[in-house]
């Protein structure tokens, strides 16, 4: 059985047909995913609106003011206590697993991702589905391939195999799915990634269309196509796109900057998001949920001119609040809404000032959508393809490629980074230099770091504390107070010139160094030594993250060079290097 088993393993980590599988595998888990997480999506709404708002009925228009309050603190549970980077739209946490971490993600994600997005956005939360489905996906692709032991590149692959598959599955895209793993979050299109990325997207909508039906994600009406002389009017359409997407972009950091300072519980501050949602849900109901129903109306002019315009500033505040607060949903289709709107605002405009020119405003509004989305997101190729393919409507595709450049050009010119990579860069990480393959940016701490920790009290003499450092041949301990929390650092050095300046009769607490450098679990080891001070310290003190006073390891040198020569030899793709190795 055992043999058999590692057959199979062997199997999968070949470099001929065992990707294949994997890809086509990972293909279809997203697409369960993905119809699991919109039954869930659903079932989220119908309690929430059904029997809880039963409860405050009498309260007539205003019984929808608590039901998001309620869904926040529900999500505020599920990620304070189950798992952190659930919360937000997601895509962030997945390029970041790509670009630094190896392609790791926490199996758990998957599951706490789709329960808080399901709550989030089923209890009126103004975010899309398409973050939550991307990370569901990407969690899966990296749990699989991390279970196998399979290169790091091979992981990276599968986590875009499971990004390309949630957004096929999620809006019958399969091309615009694949588009956006190899754009947005692999950044590769080269043929393997290409060949494997496009197998997974394709498997995940083979599932969705026969579970769901093969339909594209918006009707939209039989319309005029746009004559040459109107492409200008869609290229300033793409500069308003362009700044929408800016104002969107900055709102939503704007707005949890405002949560993220507030002396309150975490999972509290989702509750404050949902009242101010439900508040203004009262009065326009228009921005609760993902919103594909009012981006339909607006696409077949349904909204009024100026209601429309109103709507761009509301979607805008909404998502900006349930995501800033602590909520967890994408922003894709906030953006997708916030590009309908306002370019069903501009079109109806335009054909009423000049109907002879704009004979109607919906193509207007589809080429919005793409707009909005390529500005914040800088993906214009992804923009082109995934709309053509949500609205089967080829006759808006030159106008479309016109709106898209300018937005994306005009945001790219106003912000460098966009809504995805800007929540990395305040985190100081730049996924967009380029790097060569580093096997210190392929390790995490966590996995080489030393957890037997030698330490000494605050209170130890210095006699005492050369006695360690002779009888352990450290050069430098974590210093830790009466509770064992982390207090500071004392090296050899220090210990040395106190004893040229004789202070003999000293304590510990008297010569440590109170500012001390620290690492943390889930960096990877070049993070971690990205302070230049870093490579004159013997041994890092590593901190859990949300308590950096708690001491959970200690990075030596020797854990770096080990590290580095296992790695080293292991990131090459084994079709590059020769077979993979036996299974010890």
């Amino acid at each position: 059985m055992a043999k058999a088993n590692n057959g199979l393993v062997r199997f999968f980590r070949s470099p001929t047909a065992g990707p294949f599988v994997l890809a086509i595998a990972v293909g279809l888990g997203a697409g369960v995913g993905a119809v699991v997480f919109r039954w869930l999506i659903t079932s989220a709404h119908d309690v929430m609106f059904g029997s809880a708002a039963k409860l405050v009925g009498g309260w007539g228009p205003y019984h929808v003011v608590p039901v998001p309050a309620i869904g926040g603190l529900i999500v505020g549970l599920l990620v304070f206590f189950f798992a952190r980077e659930a919360k937000g739209h997601g895509v962030p946490e997945v390029m970041l697993a790509v670009a630094e971490s190896g392609g790791r993600i926490r199996g758990r994600v998957a599951v706490v991702k789709a329960l808080a997005s399901a709550v989030c956005i089923g209890s009126g939360g103004s975010a899309g589905r398409e973050g939550p489905i991307v990370q569901i996906g990407s969690s899966l692709g990296s749990s699989l391939a991390v279970a196998l032991r399979l290169p790091v590149q091979r992981v990276r692959l599968l986590v875009a195999c499971g990004a390309a598959a949630g957004i096929a599955a999620t809006f019958n895209a399969p091309i615009g799915g694949a588009i956006f793993a190899l754009e947005v979050i692999l950044r590769d299109f080269g043929i393997r990634s290409f060949v494997l990325v496009v197998l997974s997207s394709v498997a995940a909508t083979a599932y969705s269309r026969a579970s769901l039906g093969d339909m594209p994600a918006f009707a939209v009406p039989v319309h005029q196509p746009a004559s040459w002389y109107e492409l200008p009017l869609y290229m300033v359409l793409g500069l308003l796109a362009g700044l929408a997407a800016i104002l969107f972009s900055r709102a939503l950091y704007a707005v949890e900057d405002l949560f993220d300072p507030m002396r309150l519980p975490e999972y509290i501050k989702p509750v404050l998001g949902g009242l101010l949602i439900g508040i203004i849900g009262v009065k326009f109901p228009h921005i609760f949920g993902v919103g594909y129903e009012t981006i339909e109306s607006a696409l077949t002019g349904r909204l009024g001119t100026w209601f429309c315009l109103g709507l761009v500033f509301l979607k805008i505040i909404a998502t900006s609040v349930s995501i800033g607060s602590g909520g967890s949903g994408g922003v894709f289709a906030p953006s997708l809404f916030i590009g309908a709107v306002l370019g069903g605002f501009f079109g109806q405009l335009l054909h009423a000032i000049m109907p002879g020119i704009v004979p109607n405003a919906e193509g207007y509004a589809i080429c919005g959508m793409g707009a909005v989305f390529a500005g914040a997101c800088r993906a214009p190729v992804t923009a082109v393809l995934i709309l053509f393919e949500m609205t089967a409507d080829y006759r808006v595709i030159v106008p479309l490629m016109a709106s898209v450049v300018v937005s994306t050009l005009l945001a790219e010119r106003l912000m460098r980074e966009d809504v995805y990579t800007i929540k990395l860069v305040r985190r100081g990480i730049n996924i967009k230099k380029a790097r060569p393959i580093d096997p210190m940016s392929d390790v995490r701490v966590e996995d080489v770091m030393t957890t037997s920790i030698d330490t000494l009290p605050l209170a130890m003499s210095l006699e005492e504390a050369a006695a360690q450092f002779q009888r352990t041949g450290h050069h430098g301990f974590p210093v830790v107070d009466k509770e064992g929390l982390l207090a500071g650092i004392l090296t050899l050095s220090d210990l040395e010139r106190a004893a040229r300046q004789g202070l003999h009769d000293r304590i510990v607490e008297d010569i440590a160094t109170r500012d001390v450098m620290v690492c943390y679990p889930e960096q990877t080891l070049r993070s971690a030594l990205a302070d230049p001070m870093a490579g004159e310290v013997g041994r890092l003190p590593v901190v859990d993250p949300d308590d950096p006073r708690k001491l959970v390891g200690v990075l030596r040198r020797s854990d770096i060079v080990h590290a580095y020569t296992a790695t080293a030899a292991k990131l090459a793709p084994p079709d590059e290097t020769g077979p993979p190795p036996e299974d010890d």
